[in-house]
């Protein structure tokens, strides 16, 4: 897609009136936090940068910008790793940032659930929720920064995707702007609708380039009562996959998560954070960290957690485990985990695969794709590591120690090519929670059945007909 011309500064005059000068970011030192994503791999160049303080000011932006054939990249808290919230370098494109629409409208106990703005960070709505004695189990490294309405255009998943599902499962109505200005008002509660298309599900996992939500009904859940977290150390992806069907079986709705990591992760998440220490006394090719959930009482939490150690212990699935015996220990077993991404960094250049693969298939999903890629770079180190429950893992794979990084990373299209050909022979997705964005639309559209395409390609031009939204992302 061609890059849009530079703004004229007429027309930067006339979308800073809808949301004042306050709130129309012009100075680069203003607009470059904006132009800066997470794995450094896009950067973007934009005049402009709107940030809206309701739902009407948004309609009025998308109304100028489809009179006016300006492209619109709608921004949440810029935590997305695929290139989605970025505009592109030609300057033509103005980013609406969604920051200041963070309101908590309402939280409904009765309902079990929360009325919220899409610019409300998503750590700020699971505290709101466990202040009401209520559970939202969305749970993302990000949760800190990320934003609600990014986790709905992107259908984040997260630890907890295997016991609540994952951000569409958790939302029953939206608000949208569409590109013409159009505003589609359907924050409803209800769990049950058959009343014909699912509209919202159009929005959600869109990344923005169908209309832009600006509030959403989430669900809430009963806070549990009891909370067990695990670490534990196992021989192989095969005695892991063995361990969950047991906790699985034992735990039934009650196992809220089960994380599978190799050595590799986890040793640089030890090399790297400060203050970490490692979970168990010896070391394992592969660990597991897995919770339980009680609504009934902590006891109850305890005792269930216990028995299924137990009983992996006497399979012979675990070789050593440890259960938190405090909330800071728990939280420290999680940083452990959250951290891995992160720790990847000072081990040089990383190619990333975020795929899903049935349960059954993921030991073999892992020994496939770790002789491909020790095809594709002799040396190279996967550090896999991901929600095993739900068959997603983050697949990432560093370089040889010594190698130069962007000699690296010229093998970065050989390396997806040669893993997510495995991930398609499995049946599985090469984009599991993490979207399309610019990084994968090309695979996207080379992989998927052609019907597909063409069908997302008459949803597009039948909600943008002017292209003016999100150009250049997913399709």
């Amino acid at each position: 897609m061609n890059e849009a011309m530079e703004l004229d500064a007429g027309l930067i005059d006339r979308f800073a009136e809808i949301v004042g000068d306050k709130h129309a970011l012009r100075l680069p030192q203003d607009i470059a936090p904006h132009l800066v994503e997470p794995r450094g791999l896009f950067a973007g160049r934009t005049a402009l940068v709107l940030q809206p303080g309701s739902t009407e000011e948004v309609s009025r932006i998308l109304a100028l910008a489809t009179q006016t054939g300006t492209p619109i990249v709608p921004q949440g808290g810029n935590t997305g790793l695929v290139g989605g919230q970025m505009p592109d370098q030609g300057g033509g494109e103005i980013v609406v940032s969604l920051s200041r629409l963070n309101t908590i409208r309402e939280i409904d106990l009765e309902t079990n659930t929360a009325t919220v703005e899409a610019g409300v960070i998503l750590q700020t709505l699971q505290e709101a929720a466990a202040a009401n004695d209520r559970l939202f189990p969305l749970s993302l490294a990000s949760q800190g920064s990320c934003q609600i309405g990014g986790n709905l255009s992107a259908n984040a998943g997260g630890i907890g995707a295997l016991a609540y599902g994952v951000a569409r499962d958790l939302c029953l109505g939206v608000q949208v702007v569409l590109p013409t200005g159009e505003v589609l008002d359907d924050l409803r509660k209800l769990k049950k609708d058959n009343t014909g298309y699912d509209l919202k599900d159009l929005f959600i996992g869109a990344e923005g380039t169908l209309g832009i939500i600006t509030a959403a009904v989430v669900k809430l859940f009963p806070k549990p009562k009891g909370r067990e977290l695990a670490w534990a150390g196992v021989a192989s992806p095969k005695a892991a996959l063995d361990f969950l069907g047991m906790a699985a079986g034992m735990a039934g709705g009650a196992l809220t998560a089960f994380e599978l990591m190799s050595a590799t992760p986890l040793d640089f998440v030890l090399a790297h954070v400060p203050g970490v220490r490692p979970p168990l006394e010896a070391a394992h090719p592969w660990h597991v960290l897995l919770e339980v959930s009680s609504g009934r009482s902590a006891d109850d939490a305890n005792v269930l957690m216990e028995e299924i150690l137990a009983a992996a212990f006497e399979e012979g699935t675990v070789a050593d485990a440890v259960i938190a015996q405090s909330q800071q220990q728990a939280e420290a077993l999680r940083h452990l985990r959250e951290a891995m991404s992160e720790a990847q960094k000072p081990e040089g250049g990383s190619i990333k695969h975020d795929i899903a693969v049935p349960v059954a298939a993921i030991p073999e999903f892992i020994a496939r794709a770790d002789a491909a890629a020790a095809q594709v770079v002799k040396g190279c180190r996967p550090a896999c590591f991901g929600h095993m429950g739900d068959g997603n893992l983050h697949y990432n794979v560093s370089q040889p120690v010594g190698m130069d990084k962007a000699a690296y990373l010229e093998h970065y299209r050989a390396m997806n090519n040669a893993v997510h050909a495995i991930v398609r022979d499995l049946g599985g997705s090469f984009s599991a929670e993490h979207g399309i964005g610019r990084l994968k639309r090309d695979e996207l559209i080379a992989t998927q059945p052609p019907v597909a395409t063409d069908l997302m390609r008459r949803v597009k031009k039948a909600f943008d007909p002017a292209g003016i939204m999100n150009p250049g992302k997913v399709i």
